[in-house]
């Protein structure tokens, strides 16, 4: 089975110039709204399909980068200048030897498939006479798209070169991507000669229903007669649904309709033709969190495959395996996550309710141990700066003390700065100093109060520097605990009593001070 080894795209969408290599079996896109990741799995599909209807539906105005526009436009407005897009994905060597050649941009030996899109040199004298005439109008409509192989061969959607299905989530209800997959899914479970056989059987079989049940009617009528549509547009292919339980699965929920989609593509088929590439736009999407392990379950056992999958979920990104994470940021950059140690890797597919998304995706984060300091710290943060987390764009994240050194793992590697607030534990040196020698970094600080015997806690901390707010709300007549005992009792409860009634006047202690100060610098 062939496989992409590696994307490159040139003035496609959002990317002026952009590469990016791949797993063999799972890549799973993360990133913010407009990082790419959608246009990525598009590129992937042009390409695979060779359609050059798919190029118009998408619009040929969208796909070419408006940076490349924009600058032909301010510069000298001749055809020598107009811009060209390019898709190109390299495949493993040697799967495919007809592919292979040196029509790329790299001008190496490969096999692998390209798509061009340029100005048409056949109508050279009436682009630069349309440019000439409007100094606005930039020549779209004089654009041109080939499909090459690495050879230099034209192809064509007729003969794909490698078998992919897309499904996206976001476009459940239309009716045209539901013709498409259920179309991709019949060629797949089905070769050319038992395709053929089939839409034969089904034209014949319309005829009949023509000449015999339609026959009583129509002799009754004179000159006009009623028939059935035999056009490519009613054809076997466009009338056929998939069901469950004889029921079109476009009946079903969106929810349901996501997941029989994506488990149907990801099996194993007897006969007919393998799936190369399965691509996966946000597959999370109107599933309930059972559904999504039952589907999350099913992809990491899907094998034979190459699947790409973008998503916003953490569930996903981190039960499949981290290692297989690209992330992409909203300023064309990237970063892999393939050098994540292999133990963190396999505690985020286990940890409950990590934030790994949001962590990977952020700037600047203080990790915190526990409800109580992520319930004050935004209160704590303002009073000492007067200004709030979401402005100075940082993130809190709540992650227990034994998973501190697995964010880190994914700090050293990102290089997000990273403030650690915890406690103690009785012994700063052994478990804030040399707890972390194996994790020192410019860019992630680990923040403790140094006083050992008397302080250990952030509750303690906090006592110990609001103790007149402390004791008025928590010493009470009834209570047998003294304020102390109480907070130490009910962190998160305590600390929630404190944010409603005493959130303007509390005083951080100075250890999460200077983790404030820190992290803006």
């Amino acid at each position: 089975m062939a496989t992409i080894q590696r994307l490159v795209l040139s003035n496609f969408k959002k990317f002026d110039s952009f590469e990016l290599e791949f797993d063999s079996d799972l890549n799973i896109l993360v990133g913010d709204n407009e990082a790419g990741k959608s246009s990525i799995l598009l590129a992937l599909e042009l390409v695979m399909s060779a359609s050059r209807s798919k190029v118009e539906t998408v619009g040929i105005e969208t796909l070419l980068n408006a940076n490349a526009v924009r600058e032909f436009q301010d510069g000298e407005r001749t055809f020598a200048r107009l811009p060209e897009l390019f898709i190109e994905i390299y495949l493993s060597p040697g799967i495919k030897p007809e592919l292979n050649g040196k029509n790329n941009s790299k001008r190496v030996e490969h096999d692998g498939l390209k798509m061009l899109f340029k100005p048409m040199d056949e109508f050279s004298k009436e682009i630069s006479e349309a440019l000439a005439e409007d100094p606005s109008n930039f020549p779209f409509e004089y654009y041109g798209v080939q499909f090459m192989t690495f050879a230099g061969d034209v192809y064509s959607g007729l003969k794909r070169h490698i078998r992919y299905l897309a499904i996206d989530s976001s476009r459940i209800d239309s009716d045209y991507a539901a013709r498409e997959y259920t179309r991709s899914v019949f060629a797949l479970h089905t070769d050319v000669a038992h395709r053929s056989k089939l839409e034969n059987s089904y034209r014949l079989n319309k005829r009949n229903f023509k000449n015999t049940s339609l026959a009583e009617l129509n002799d009754k009528l004179d000159d006009y007669k009623f028939s059935v549509r035999t056009s490519a547009k009613s054809n076997l292919e466009a009338d056929l649904v998939i069901t469950e339980n004889d029921i079109p699965i476009e009946n079903k929920g969106k929810g349901r309709q996501c997941f029989i989609k994506t488990e149907f593509a990801l099996r194993r088929r007897a006969g007919g033709n393998h799936l190369d590439v399965l691509l996966l736009e946000e597959p999370e999407n109107h599933l309930s969190h059972t559904t999504m392990n039952r589907l999350i379950d099913r992809i990491a056992q899907s094998a034979n495959k190459q699947l790409f999958i973008a998503t916003h979920s953490s569930l996903i990104s981190s039960r499949l395996d981290l290692r297989k994470a690209i992330l992409l940021s909203a300023a064309g950059r990237h970063a892999r996550l393939n050098k994540l140690p292999e133990d963190t890797a396999k505690f985020f597919v286990k940890a409950p309710d990590n934030n790994v998304l949001e962590f990977t995706l952020s700037k600047k984060v203080i990790l915190v141990e526990g409800d109580a300091e992520f319930i004050l710290l935004e209160a704590l943060y303002k009073n000492h700066t007067g200004s709030s987390l979401k402005k100075d764009g940082i993130h809190v994240i709540s992650v227990g003390g034994t998973s501190f050194k697995r964010y880190l793992d994914l700090a050293k590697l990102l290089h997000v700065r990273t403030a650690v607030i915890r406690d103690n534990d009785g012994d700063y040196q052994k478990n804030c100093v040399e707890n972390y020698s194996d994790y020192k970094m410019g860019h992630a600080k680990i923040f403790a109060d140094t006083e050992s015997t008397r302080r250990k806690t952030f509750e303690i901390c906090m006592y110990e520097d609001n103790k007149a707010h402390c004791d008025e709300l928590f010493n009470t007549p009834r209570r047998k605990l003294t304020a102390l005992e109480y907070m130490l009792a009910n962190k998160a409860d305590a600390a929630f009593e404190l944010l409603q009634l005493k959130e303007a006047e509390l005083v951080a202690p100075a250890y999460i001070r200077e983790a404030i100060q820190w992290i803006n610098e």
